[in-house]
């Protein structure tokens, strides 16, 4: 990586960061996530996503101490379906909350306003893409690493699903070649969990965990995956 990269207090590349992830059915279990560095709060995954109801969620979750990733997905990449109307809206509201957001590289005009606005708040960009169907092979996933760079992110970020030695294989290269620049990479499906201990070994700077529902397919509970991490991941 160039310059140092954070979220919030919690410094990306000394060693793999935790996130934990959930929505508004989950905040009392991210507020008691022992083991996450940080924790993400998915607006989509509120029943009524107001702006009112999502930064209550917030200062909540500010009280508890961690850094913020604040994350409203689209409907094409996992995501329940919300206008881009709203999701703006809702970046915009949490913009002064947090301290990383992440936005769909397909996402382009939103994108396109949000990284300028996160850079002058002093905000983490993660801009990813996720591949609920298969894994790309590792050129694709590389050049998808060049978009989300090109389009301003400080760390890209990529999940495919994996059914096979191979997917992984193929996740594993990217990160490889890939983590000078700042990425993060998982696999979701049965090669999910599998997935979440390999590539921050290899170099991944982000992991997620549920801290309630899962958020993915694979992940698993953060005090499971801190366990793992701690016991198997290089010293």
């Amino acid at each position: 990586m160039g310059a140092r990269l954070s979220i919030g207090a919690v410094p990306l590349g000394a060693h793999p960061v935790i996130v934990a992830a959930g929505g508004e059915s989950d905040v009392d279990a991210l507020l008691a996530a022992d083991g996450a560095h940080a924790v993400e709060l998915r607006a989509d995954l509120f029943a009524t996503p107001s702006v009112t109801h999502v930064t209550a969620a917030l200062e909540r979750l500010r009280a508890g101490g961690r850094p913020i990733l604040f994350t409203a997905r689209a409907e094409a990449e996992g995501g329940r379906p919300m206008p881009d109307a709203q999701r703006a809206a809702l970046y915009d509201a949490a913009l002064p909350l947090v301290q990383a957001i992440d936005v769909e590289i397909a996402s382009t005009s939103l994108a396109a306003r949000l990284v300028p606005q996160a850079r002058a708040a002093g905000v983490l960009v993660v801009l990813s893409a996720h591949d609920f169907l298969r894994t790309p092979d590792a050129d694709a996933l590389l050049a998808t690493v060049a978009r989300a760079f090109d389009a301003g992110a400080d760390v890209a970020k990529l999940a495919a699903h994996a059914v096979a030695a191979s997917d992984l294989a193929a996740l594993l290269a990217c990160t490889i070649a890939a983590r000078e620049r700042g990425v993060a990479t998982l696999g979701m499906g049965p090669w999910g969990p599998l997935s979440r201990l390999v590539l921050p070994a290899a170099g991944s700077l982000l992991t997620y965990a549920s801290a309630g529902q899962a958020t993915a397919p694979g992940q698993l509970p953060v005090g499971e995956l801190a366990a793992l991490l701690e016991r198997l991941g290089p010293a």
